[in-house]
């Protein structure tokens, strides 16, 4: 190995981490507000890159149909319950917030579809597309169970991963898809060639994290999620409801889900499963930050973007095994300098 192809390696990792670092950021996040272990982060990668490539072909997207079936399900739960507590505002708020709004979304993603408009406004609508789950999965899946262990928020994890997967397959079929990139700039530094998506990656990564930083340290709704994820119980106590802190951290953890979707999409051809490795490897990075550190979180996810790039090059069989095994030694130093506390003593 030169130079060269040191520096070719390097960049490919970073860019590769910077997705990762989003990743990683969403299970964080969702982990520290929720306590669950959010399985299917990766697949709204899948989902927004699939989108994505049936809005450039012209196509209405399957992503409509799961939005429409997650929003009757939430409509039906939410005015069931307003029946048996004789709250009828919940019923209204519930059609306005859990029916009319993912209406309007899917008739507009209708309409714009077959008229292939920018990539940019394309993008946007896939970002609201797929972020309008994250509210929807919480109130469906986590949200009757929001008092249950970990272990068992993780087996529903794993059950809401498998459904989405399958839907994914019967929504887009088994072909994978490439998106076109956002920019076809190039510019040659050297021999090193940097193209115009890989800054966009690197920009909206850096973009997203800042944003967040300053929604959780300036805005009222950004300091109730993270006085949540502190402490649930003292929270609660002074007024913020751990449903909507729930449902909050799932639609911004969606977003990002999806923001990486759209990054990542002219970079690899994605499948309808694709998404359940690369959210993997954004856990990896998240085992990292010990599930509660954001830049560390990060840190890790360039690290694992490395350490796959660099793999693929010495022993492309095993980068995966590369990867995967990062894991170990971290769990053991943690396991070795924490002390293991009960979960009812939390």
């Amino acid at each position: 190995m030169d130079l060269t192809i040191a520096t070719l390696l390097a960049q490919d990792g970073v860019i590769t981490g910077a997705v990762y670092a989003l990743l990683a950021v969403g299970i964080v996040l969702v982990f520290t507000v929720t306590r669950v272990i959010f399985v299917p982060q990766g697949d709204y990668v899948a989902y927004a890159a699939l989108t994505m490539a049936a809005f450039q072909a012209g196509k209405l997207p399957g992503t409509v149909w799961l939005l429409l079936l997650l929003a009757l399900l939430a409509v039906l739960m939410e005015c069931s319950l307003a029946w048996s507590e004789r709250r009828w505002e919940r019923a209204g708020r519930a059609f306005v917030f859990f029916g009319l709004l993912p209406c309007l979304l899917a008739f507009f993603a209708a309409w714009a579809a077959p008229r292939q408009f920018h990539p940019l406004l394309q993008g946007a609508l896939t970002l609201a597309l797929v972020g309008a789950f994250g509210p929807l999965i919480y109130r469906v899946a986590y949200q009757p169970v929001a008092g249950a262990s970990v272990l068992v928020l993780l087996i529903i994890s794993v059950a809401v991963h498998l459904a989405i997967t399958g839907m994914g397959l019967v929504l887009f079929g088994a072909e994978g898809s490439r998106t076109e990139p956002f920019s076809d700039l190039r510019i040659s530094i050297g021999s090193l060639q940097v193209t115009g998506q890989s800054l966009w990656v690197l920009g909206m990564t850096a973009a997203s994290i800042a944003m967040l930083f300053w929604f959780f340290s300036h805005t009222f709704r950004g300091k109730a999620l993270k006085a949540t994820a502190v402490n649930r119980t003292g929270a609660q106590l002074m007024g913020i409801r751990s449903t909507h802190a729930g449902m909050m951290a799932f639609a911004l953890a969606s977003t990002i889900g999806a923001l990486s979707g759209l990054l990542i999409a002219p970079i690899t051809t994605i499948f309808y499963d694709t998404g359940f490795l690369i959210g993997l490897k954004g856990f990896v990075a998240a085992i990292i930050g010990g599930l509660v550190s954001y830049p560390l979180a990060a840190i890790g996810a360039l690290l694992v973007g490395l350490l796959e790039s660099y793999s693929s090059f010495w022993a492309s069989a095993f980068k995966e095994v590369a990867v995967f095994t990062l894991i170990l030694p971290v769990l053991l130093w943690r396991s070795l300098r924490s002390h293991h506390t009960e979960e009812d003593e939390e």
